[in-house]
């Protein structure tokens, strides 16, 4: 009973603290286009400063795959004022940190700082704005970074290529289809004159969200904004935006690879609405009811219970466009890839067909308000939460707001999601398998 009572509390807890937050930034656009989102935070002494640039994998054109990766590397590299390799070094003398990340759909550059180097951000945020260092000596070292990171991460990683192989055969004419990481062979074909194109298309005040969180005073945070970027240049000519839809799959997929594993692994995709849609909210409900926790069900089922798998789990591409919903389980020792197909289908069956409890239902809007509550517990999480939403939804209040999104999901849209979109006749089935043995 005590511990039921201490669940409940503690629900109604995450409950309270998600209905409270609200968090307060301004937001203005410069002459120049460049988008500029300030939230004020004076609990601990630190400022996070980003800028999310709306150019990702899809944005690539063919046989050049992997170049808004690439640049998330060279643009450490230095700048017209900035010696090469000093980049790290400023913001470790000043005592923070900076990383960055690429996706399918943007490219994200962040430093967090004590809160009196707010200008250093700036200035190296401007720096890679504008004047970036891309020459050949930069290229060739990176493509080295790059090609040695693939080599790690994909190439000889046990079910490191999972996600290139599955959406190249999910995708054929979205340009989803290509790995973020891009191929070895259009690394090496890439020449300097290709990368100053893609430097000078993308990175523009005018496809950019300058985003600031934390320590600062909104009145001079814009004078120093002023300073750094005002004089930027607006970028030249039109950047797409739509691409070619993807049309249904109507037959199911089917295909075989096989790799430098030691247990079998089978992968479904499925093609899901784009990020904010309403029947995404409905489908990222699903995957966390599959696999988020110990509790799921594919948890439950197919790796306590059946001992079929030594991992099982779901999860979405939150895209911009129509995405993909990945599920995939590792077969335990001894079990056939067949046999796993078998029980994954049937625990999707089984939430194709029964709605689930009310109590399941509780505890999933219990965890969707805690992800979305911890996702905003930091000033660098506000700062790329601020961007996301303004740059996907052009509306940054949704971090605010999105969750009402998640409480309108019923337990029958649930159920309604998981047959329209997790159709057995509508995806790619792989079968990962150890290589055959050799005579």
């Amino acid at each position: 009973m005590k511990k039921t009572i201490l669940l409940f509390s503690l629900a109604a807890l995450v409950s309270s603290a998600t209905v409270a937050q609200n968090i307060q930034f301004v937001e203005y656009d410069m002459a120049n286009g460049l988008k500029v989102l300030l939230h004020e935070d004076h609990s601990t002494p630190i400022v996070a400063v980003s800028v999310m640039y709306h150019v990702g994998s899809k944005n690539e054109k063919p046989k050049r795959s992997g170049f808004a990766h690439f640049f998330e590397h060279l643009l450490f590299e230095g700048s017209d004022n900035i010696k090469r390799g000093e980049f790290d070094d400023y913001i470790n003398n000043a005592g923070g940190m900076n990383n960055a990340n690429t996706f399918y759909d943007r490219t994200y550059y962040y430093e967090v700082l004590p809160s009196n180097q707010l200008a250093l951000g700036m200035w190296l945020e401007s720096e890679r704005m504008l004047h970036a260092k891309v020459d050949q000596v930069g290229v060739e070292t990176q493509r080295q970074v790059v090609k040695e990171e693939r080599r790690q991460r994909m190439d000889n990683r046990p079910y490191g290529k999972l996600l290139e192989e599955t959406l190249k055969r999910l995708y054929k004419v979205h340009p989803y289809k290509s790995s973020v990481i891009g191929s070895m062979e259009d690394l090496n074909a890439a020449q300097e004159i290709d990368y100053k194109t893609f430097y000078k298309d993308f990175y523009r005040p005018d496809n950019a969200i300058l985003s600031i969180a934390g320590d600062i005073d909104i009145q001079q945070t814009k004078q120093l904004i002023d300073v750094y970027f005002k004089d930027i240049p607006r970028g030249n000519g039109e950047i797409q935006r739509k691409f070619p839809q993807e049309p249904a799959i109507t037959q199911v997929r089917r295909d075989t690879v096989y790799d430098n594993v030691q247990l079998p692994a089978v992968i479904f995709a499925y093609h899901i609405p784009a990020q904010g849609k309403q029947d995404f909210y409905a489908v990222k409900m699903l995957g966390m009811i599959l696999s988020q926790g110990k509790s799921s069900r594919m948890q439950k089922t197919i790796v306590d219970e059946q001992q079929k798998a030594v991992f099982a789990g779901s999860f979405p591409l939150e895209l911009e466009d129509p995405g993909a919903n990945i599920c995939f389980g590792i077969a335990n020792l001894g079990v056939e890839a067949t046999d796993l197909e078998k029980s994954m289908d049937a625990v999707i069956s089984d939430v194709q067909t029964n709605l689930i409890s009310e109590t399941e239902f509780q505890k999933l809007q219990n965890q969707v308000e805690n992800d979305f509550v911890s996702a905003n517990n930091s000033v660098a999480g506000i700062a790329e939460s601020l961007a996301q939403y303004e740059m996907y939804y052009g509306d940054a209040i949704l971090i605010n707001t999105e969750l009402e999104r998640y409480r309108k999901v019923t337990r029958e849209d649930i159920r309604a999601a998981a047959n329209k979109y997790f159709n057995k006749n509508a995806r790619v089935v792989l079968h990962w398998l150890p290589h055959p043995a050799k005579p």
